[in-house]
């Protein structure tokens, strides 16, 4: 820890992975951007790929269980016929699908609506009766949620975060984070988008402003 200006600031991650003032945020760990022929395939990505975090997520999981680690689940929650998405939203789906003025629109593959089975948390995953689930409509797990309310009501002052996209809602709730004034810790073997391109620059965008380790960093200290 260092003081400047009469401010003590974290420095080792140690300090930062404190259990009780550490959250841990599950982000968008459901069945439509990891069950094979999902909305991640859809993309033109590799489910496949983004599916092999999930063991690792379960032992950091079970481990801030363990150790009264604050546990939060994320849930992109979406509606029929786009309700929920503003036209700049789907303008940015529209991206996604490589899109451009003139091209035959084809429609864009929906996903998460509640109630279905994609817009379920891996069975791997499922939340404890205790644990609190935020749903969210927009890529920050912070916009339009009580997230930032209920980290506030519980001493929280570093959020842990592991999850799905490296480089859509992990980006956005990690840089939201710190715009809020939390140290955000982005374990880098336990985020995944369907394409490596977008996760590798999206994990060298991140390094600069705040800690990434390896889930086993975290482990250590936990145990």
């Amino acid at each position: 820890m260092l003081v400047i200006s009469g401010k003590e600031v974290l420095t080792t991650l140690e300090e930062l992975v404190t259990p009780k003032h550490s959250a841990l945020l599950l982000i968008d760990l459901q069945n439509d951007y990891i069950v094979p022929g999902g909305y991640t395939d859809k993309l033109g990505g590799n489910s496949s790929a983004v599916a092999q975090i999930i063991p690792r997520i379960k032992g950091v999981l079970e481990a801030a269980r363990r150790n009264g680690v604050l546990v939060i689940h994320v849930q992109m929650t979406l509606f029929p016929n786009f309700v929920a998405e503003s036209p700049a939203c789907l303008r940015g789906r529209l991206l996604l699908t490589h899109y451009k003025s003139g091209d035959k629109f084809q429609g864009l593959p929906t996903r998460c609506i509640e109630g279905t089975r994609g817009w379920q948390i891996v069975d791997e995953l499922t939340p404890l009766p205790n644990e609190i689930v935020v749903k969210k409509q927009r890529t920050s797990a912070f916009m339009g949620t009580n997230m930032d309310t209920v980290l506030r009501s519980n001493g929280i002052k570093s959020v842990t975060i592991v999850g799905i996209a490296t480089s859509g809602c992990v980006l956005a709730t990690a840089i939201h984070a710190t715009l809020l004034d939390y140290y955000p810790i982005v374990l880098r073997d336990c985020v995944a988008v369907g394409m490596p391109e977008p996760h590798n620059a999206a994990l060298l965008v991140m390094s600069q402003y705040m800690d990434v380790p390896e889930s086993e960093e975290v482990l250590k200290i936990w145990r």
